[in-house]
């Protein structure tokens, strides 16, 4: 037998079931890299203005498909989350070119759902989760509207009847998915890892390339929030330590890897420090940030020979560290022979206008056990950027002997140009030294007491090696004169726009109900859920008492569906449900009225074995007859009428 073709969509149905596609589009396109989202977006409007009367040809969709997929594979090649969600969100832009009947209407719908869902690949914020829950609602009153198309059914009335229904739905389902959320027993590690993304965040690497950090200075993002347990240094001495390199190859410089496995290096605190909370923002890997110099960390997290700080795993959530940090009196005072020279070693052939001046440097300051020399060439270098030199984000793609051009013709750069150029100049004059890269600065927000650090706070610096005191924090770019620094990015008050702090405590508040997000929501993990009755005096919850106290929740949210279900189930009609609930109470009698049975014949009935029950029913009969078949009394008539048939008893 042929299969029916599926009725046409109503116009109203249709605009229903584009909305709904849309508002499950829209989370998905917010995510996309690059220009991605708005292509996809504007590209989705004119598909569905271009076939809303006919369907878009079959040659034209393969086209418009194609061009898709290939503006994917530029944006973002290779295999990716970001990847597949632009090929998703491609498809759901182009899907509504063939959307005419009732079946469209519902494979676009459910197809449409995988937007939001797979949102939360890239993104766990409040927004994507308003814009996830605004498409769910949507949907399900674009499926309420097929169905009752597809059933002849009318639709509630009332403008807002539909929604309250389906806003119905979601209480049903809601204190079952809170108690699966906050009871089910949760993993320490997940079953599967995420694949990594095609297109990069802006973020620390363990390379660094002079001028390539540049996007990563603009983006005002958050990188980390801070909460200090007591005191906090000052702002101008907080460093947040990360990757640290060795490396040059004379354009680049790298980590040493097999540094990252060995015991962090002898350190001998100046101070008790500082103990602090450090909630970080994903970052796909494993490098972690920690104020300089960390000497606590938490398990999972571990510091590497240059006290690099790691996780034992990929950080692919909001991830919370409680660590201590202090400054050093000594750190590393005694430089093994192998990283000395590693810490000398410079490429052949780089720069030989670096290297000639450096040389001339120990020469012209000699040599000394005691490391005067050393630092006397130290603050010559400082003494020459304070001088000439000037900080700007402007500069040109670095050239072969990029240091040579920072240091005698451009002199001009930022915080990368500098520190390379500087180590470079140390290597030549026999210093050890080494680039370490990471944040400098942070915002303290006033609401919730907190430091944030964006992603614009980032900042590269050098350490180095000298007697006694071992490896030492020296930033060459603050040694820039204040006149000098063009650009001041780093130094820009979240809020702040043309100069008007008007939308200062907007931002703070904003960003302290995305700290508290984070906190009770992303940051949510095994450990947290086995203590979360502990203000109730459990300091710690198994894996059986979890199960036991999620089935106890889930079988309460059960009977409150049920009961919800019950409620919604009986008759809406208060007249109607008061003379039911007569009926029942003498149906429990023996006497109740016959399926078949006109109200007035069962009271007359009922008067024959009792007649001053029936006689007092006969006259309630007739009212409810009045008031169902003849309306024409007021309201307190019935509301008297309603008292009457509730307190009536056999």
């Amino acid at each position: 037998m042929a299969e029916h073709a599926s009725p046409p969509m109503t116009a109203r149905a249709r605009m229903q079931v584009l909305l709904a596609a849309a508002a499950c589009l829209l989370p998905l396109l917010l995510q996309l890299p690059a220009w991605l989202g708005p292509a996809f977006g504007v590209g989705a409007l004119v598909v569905a203005a271009a076939s809303w009367r006919r369907p878009m040809p079959a040659l034209l969709r393969l086209l418009l498909s194609a061009c898709a997929l290939l503006a994917v594979a530029v944006v973002a090649p290779g295999i990716g989350r970001d990847t597949a969600c632009a090929v998703l969100a491609a498809m759901l832009a182009l899907k509504p070119s063939e959307t005419f009947s009732l079946r469209d209407g519902r494979s676009l719908v459910g197809f449409g759902l995988f937007g939001p869902f797979a949102t939360f690949l890239l993104d766990q914020g409040p927004a994507s989760l308003a814009l996830a829950l605004l498409a769910v609602l949507l949907a399900l009153l674009a499926l309420q509207r097929l169905a009752a198309d597809e059933g002849e059914v009318a639709q509630p009335a009332g403008r807002g009847a539909a929604t309250f229904g389906v806003l119905r739905l979601f209480a049903l389902g809601l204190p079952l998915a809170l108690a699966a959320f906050w009871l089910f027993p949760r993993l320490p590690s997940p079953l599967w890892g995420l694949p990594h993304r095609s297109v990069a965040t802006p973020g620390l690497s363990d390379t660094m390339t002079p001028g390539a950090m540049a996007d990563l200075l603009r983006d005002d993002s958050p990188a980390a929030r801070v909460q200090f347990f007591g005191g906090a240094p000052a702002q101008e001495q907080m460093y947040w330590r990360g990757p640290v390199l060795w490396d040059f190859d004379g354009r680049s410089w790298r980590q040493a890897r097999d540094l990252q496995r060995l015991p962090a290096a002898p350190m001998r605190p100046a101070g008790a420090g500082w103990d602090y909370r450090i909630d970080l923002e994903p970052t796909e890997d494993r490098q972690l940030v920690a104020l300089d110099l960390p000497t606590q960390l938490p398990d999972g997290a571990y510091a590497s020979r240059d006290y690099t700080p790691w996780a034992e795993t990929a950080q692919y959530n909001v991830s919370r560290w409680r660590m201590r940090s202090a400054p050093p009196a000594a750190f590393e005072a005694e430089l093994p022979p192998p990283l000395r020279a590693r810490a000398l070693t410079l490429p052949r052939g780089y720069n030989p206008r670096t290297v000639a001046l450096g040389r001339q440097w120990r020469r012209d300051a000699g040599s000394d056990a005691q490391g005067r020399s050393d630092a006397a060439i130290i603050g010559r270098a400082l003494a020459m950027i304070r001088r000439d030199f000037a900080y700007t984000l402007n500069v040109p793609l670095a050239g072969r002997n990029e240091v040579d051009d920072f240091l005698f013709d451009r002199k001009e750069g930022y915080c990368e140009h500098f520190s390379s150029a500087f180590v470079v100049l140390m290597r030549a004059a026999g210093i050890p030294a080494r680039v370490v890269t990471g944040y400098a600065g942070a915002y303290r927000n006033p609401i919730g007491d907190y430091w944030l650090v964006r992603k614009s706070d980032a900042h590269a610096w050098t350490e180095v090696w000298l007697p006694v005191r071992g490896w030492v924090r020296v930033d060459p770019t603050a040694a820039v004169a204040p006149e000098r620094v063009y650009d001041t990015i780093a130094d820009r008050q979240p809020g702040r726009i043309a100069g008007l702090d008007a939308l200062v405590p907007m931002f703070n508040a904003s960003d302290w109900l995305r700290r508290g997000w984070n906190d009770f929501v992303l940051g949510f993990n095994a450990q947290r859920q086995q203590s979360l009755l502990k203000p109730l005096g459990l300091d710690r919850l198994g894996a059986g008492a979890l199960v036991a106290l999620f089935a106890a929740i889930a079988a309460l949210a059960l009977a409150w569906m049920a009961w919800l279900i019950a409620r919604g189930e009986r008759q809406r009609d208060p007249l109607l449900r008061a003379w039911h609930a007569l009926e029942a109470r003498y149906r429990r009698l023996g006497r109740g009225r016959a399926a078949h049975e006109p109200a007035l014949a069962w009271a007359i009935r009922v008067a024959a074995d009792s007649p001053r029950a029936g006689q007092h029913l006969a006259t309630l009969a007739t009212r409810f007859n009045l008031a169902r078949y003849a309306p024409a009394g007021n309201r307190a008539e019935l509301q008297a009428l309603l008292r009457d048939l509730r307190a009536h008893r056999p």
